[in-house]
């Protein structure tokens, strides 16, 4: 049976991940990243429960606050305020945490490499609003590479972007095909009880479920 490590973030993207690796013939090893964002304990729970549904073979947990003791990104200090979604804006938002993605996958590499896993599955995307950096098909070309240099010369492991060149619409009629219970998931950078619905992660997820005429099951303030 293959093996695939999925990031599971507890978000509707990598949550339709999962489900796709699923689908493809994958035994799920899950693995969540807490790295100090505002909304933790609510990604945890989420995570956990698509982990769940899935019956993945593992649950693992790994802890990463030196981000938040890095800072510089207002899902990481709150000193910073999130900001609202502005379809005018220029810069690079500030939820950009600083080579988050790098750390992740390292840890995902040392994860499937220990339980001899095909694949990496990482719910990236190059398109909607963001322009991170770290979500670049460059840098996930480049760091397949940095997987083939930096593991044992037996070791064959496939890192898995489907998502790289989707939006959040197209992401979402996968997921509806996959049964994902969105339900389950939680996009909003700001609050884990009531999403806040103003936020570039909530406005993205919102405007996906519209798009497709149909009702996000998870509750907003306005």
């Amino acid at each position: 049976m293959m093996k695939a490590v999925c990031l599971i973030s507890g978000g509707m993207d990598s949550a339709t991940l999962a489900y796709l690796a699923k689908s493809e013939g994958y035994d799920i090893l899950a693995l969540h990243l807490n790295y100090g964002q505002r909304t933790e304990k609510k990604e945890r729970s989420c995570a956990q429960k698509i982990a769940q549904d899935l019956s993945a073979k593992e649950f693992v947990e790994v802890g990463i606050r030196y981000l938040a003791q890095f800072g510089a990104s207002s899902l990481t200090d709150r000193m910073i305020p999130v900001e609202d979604f502005d379809p005018a804006r220029a810069h690079l938002p500030n939820t950009y945490v600083p080579f988050r993605n790098a750390n992740l996958l390292s840890i995902a590499t040392s994860y499937a490499e220990s339980r001899d896993a095909d694949a990496i599955f990482i719910g990236v995307q190059s398109l909607d609003y963001s322009g991170y950096p770290d979500c670049r098909p460059q840098f996930i070309e480049a760091f397949q590479r940095v997987i083939e240099l930096g593991t044992k010369d037996a070791t064959i492991i496939a890192l898995k972007t489907p998502f790289i060149r989707m939006n959040k619409t197209d992401i979402l009629k996968l997921g509806i095909k996959l049964g994902v219970p969105y339900e389950h998931t939680w996009s909003c950078y700001r609050n884990e009880d009531t999403a806040c619905g103003t936020c570039g992660s909530c406005h993205f997820r919102r405007e996906a479920f519209e798009a497709l005429g149909m009702r996000d099951p998870i509750p907003y303030e306005v």
